[in-house]
């Protein structure tokens, strides 16, 4: 983690305008920290194979950072959630106005695919890396997402549609995630969509957390606008926090059992932030 955030704060954007506050506002939410757990994903599995290859990674771990940040920003938006606080501190929209914070989101969302276009790595890696996140980032993923969120907002799904609405809002990039750091090693197919699919059921059960956390924790505790939920298709609404926390428990069952299947060197290097996750909800 260290060395991530001092990547971070040396590859800062520093973009030379005369804007009062273009600078600070596209650093804010970067430098407020957050919980990294992408990036983290990703150098893990690298670090894990082929630590050498860890400095190289850096780049495309920030390039998830920079992605997931926009969509944070995005999704805080009046527009959206409207929510007032994001990482501990008052949203970008709060702050300063809602056009600079829909700019920084969208300088944030190329930045990320600029960054990684620059990374020391191969060109046919660095093109698969970007064709990953561009897919699970973008279309057919998050913004499908949060899509179907924002369209069936008071209209109530069934549960396997919340599942889906919330793999591809927040899964996906989760699942890219691992995926991105077994390109980078060059791990064969069949173990890249092994680590994807525990990124899918992980990135779920991330979701499910959140859900129990927004209706149990306060916006201190948390970090970010809590009890803001009430039209949205969460599993709290749908099927109670019991139940919820009943859907939490058997995928920490399910992501446990995929996680035992994986061979010594992975598990050890993904332990401490599974591990650290896993049960958050708890």
């Amino acid at each position: 983690m260290q060395r991530f955030e001092a990547y971070l704060k040396a590859n800062l954007p520093d973009i030379d305008t005369f804007h009062p506050y273009y600078n600070k506002a596209m650093r804010a939410m970067l430098l407020a920290g957050g919980k990294r757990f992408r990036p983290m994903l990703l150098l893990s599995v690298v670090e894990a194979y082929e630590p050498l290859l860890f400095e190289g990674a850096l780049a495309p771990a920030f390039a998830l950072e920079l992605l997931h940040t926009y969509s944070l920003i995005h999704d805080d938006l009046p527009a959206m959630d409207n929510a007032s606080l994001r990482r501990g501190l008052k949203t970008l929209h709060v702050t300063y106005d809602e056009s600079t914070a829909i700019l920084i989101g969208d300088a944030l969302n190329t930045e990320a695919f600029y960054h990684l276009s620059k990374a020391p790595l191969r060109d046919d890696i660095k093109i698969k890396l970007i064709e990953l996140l561009a897919r699970d980032g973008g279309t057919y993923g998050m913004v499908l997402g949060q899509s179907i969120d924002i369209h069936f907002e008071n209209i109530p799904l069934t549960l396997e549609q919340i599942k889906e609405l919330h793999r591809n809002k927040t899964a996906k990039l989760i699942a890219t995630s691992l995926q991105m750091g077994a390109v980078i090693i060059g791990l064969e197919k069949k173990k890249q969509e092994e680590l994807y699919q525990f990124g899918i059921d992980l990135g779920l059960l991330f979701q499910i957390q959140d859900d129990i956390i927004d209706e149990t924790q306060s916006e201190e505790e948390a970090g970010k606008t809590t009890g803001n939920d009430g039209d949205k298709n969460s599993f709290i609404n749908l099927i109670g926090l019991e139940t919820t926390i009943e859907e939490a428990e058997a995928l920490v069952k399910t992501v446990e059992q995929q996680f035992n299947g994986f061979d010594e060197q992975l598990q050890s290097g993904l332990k401490d932030i599974v591990q650290k996750y896993l049960y958050r909800h708890r």
